[in-house]
């Protein structure tokens, strides 16, 4: 790989702080490393390599010199910056929902369907975290005995809705246990000591009962596995875990698949790593998870009620291989 002139778009988010963290630790080949904000957050420094960096203001121009860029900054700027940046020949890596179901634009895990790199037109979308760390591990299934449908229900930590939501958590911990009334601004209700659907503040519900959250992973399911027969059905809850998410799959799939095979394929699959021993209480976390550059799995099983049913257990960190390693992945195929 050649070296590139890389810029990150919310460098000062959680997501954002953590691609510059990968971009570090995978020594991704760069010459120049530019970090990008909104104006409130412009000329905060931050650190890559010993060194540090002033945030710059997001502008329509920044991206004049940047061969790639990484955005985490949310679906509106992304839909308004990302065609600017393409324009001037950059290509964007964008982690928001703004452009994933977008025909012209791949969606693209590494691990499942790299090819599809190729395909883009100046934008790659990141998929959402909990469709990230799934499919990883539907891809070696779906290749040996096709899966006809998936049945998910998810646990998914906090950090995924942003740093004010770690900070209302945190807040409401302490004030649970001071005996206080905790305050909302970020949830609907109380995060602290609770299970609540995992929704956006705004427009969380759509028609069919389903949570934005939920259709996303129905939909972007099929786009990445490249395949619309298969049926998805899913419930997404935020749970009071700060980093990372935790799915229970089960899956139906065309033919048989014992546990022990499952395990077998599972084992060779890149970005996959088995902990299964329930015996010996070996099985995925999220706080084992945390920090990890891997997706976990255990827990499998064959599903009593099925003839051609498995039962999963899928854990991983959702601020790395649910945002910003997979973006750094990306980048690294480009």
């Amino acid at each position: 790989m050649s070296n590139k002139r890389v810029a990150v778009a919310g460098a000062t988010g959680v997501v954002g702080r953590e691609l510059i963290r990968m971009l570090e630790e995978r020594n991704y080949p760069l010459s120049s490393l530019k970090l990008l904000a909104s104006e409130r957050s412009a000329g905060q420094e931050l650190t890559f390599k010993g060194e540090t960096l002033k945030v710059e203001t997001l502008r329509e121009d920044s991206f004049k010199d940047v061969d790639v860029a990484l955005f985490s900054a949310g679906g509106g700027t992304s839909k308004h910056f990302a065609p600017f940046a393409a324009k001037d020949g950059c290509v964007v890596v964008d982690n928001s929902s703004a452009w994933r179901m977008d025909p012209e634009v791949p969606l693209v895990v590494p691990e499942v369907n790299p090819g599809d790199i190729a395909k883009h037109k100046g934008i790659i979308a990141n998929p959402n975290c909990s469709t990230i760390q799934m499919v990883v591990v539907l891809k070696p299934l779906h290749d040996a005995a096709k899966i006809r449908r998936v049945v998910v229900s998810t646990y998914q930590a906090v950090s995924g809705a942003g740093k004010a939501a770690l900070q209302e958590l945190d807040d409401q911990m302490h004030a649970v246990l001071a005996g206080e009334e905790p305050a909302c601004s970020v949830f609907h209700y109380p995060m602290a000591f609770n299970v609540v659907p995992a929704i956006p503040h705004k427009n969380p519900f759509e028609a069919n009962g389903y949570t934005t959250e939920e259709m996303k992973m129905v939909n972007e399911t099929k786009k990445i596995m490249g395949d619309d027969s298969i049926k998805v059905t899913a419930t997404t809850v935020r749970v009071p875990v700060r980093t990372g998410h935790s799915e229970a799959v089960n899956i139906e799939t065309e033919q048989k698949l014992t546990a022990a095979q499952a395990r077998e394929l599972l084992a060779k699959a890149p970005g996959v790593t088995v902990m299964d021993d329930p015996a010996n209480n070996v099985y995925p976390t999220p706080m084992h998870a945390a920090g990890r550059q891997t997706t976990y799995v255990g827990r499998i099983r064959e599903d009593l009620s099925l003839d051609n049913g498995l039962d999963l257990w899928i854990v991983s960190d959702n601020l790395l291989k649910g945002a910003a390693l997979n973006a750094v992945e990306i980048a690294e195929l480009l």
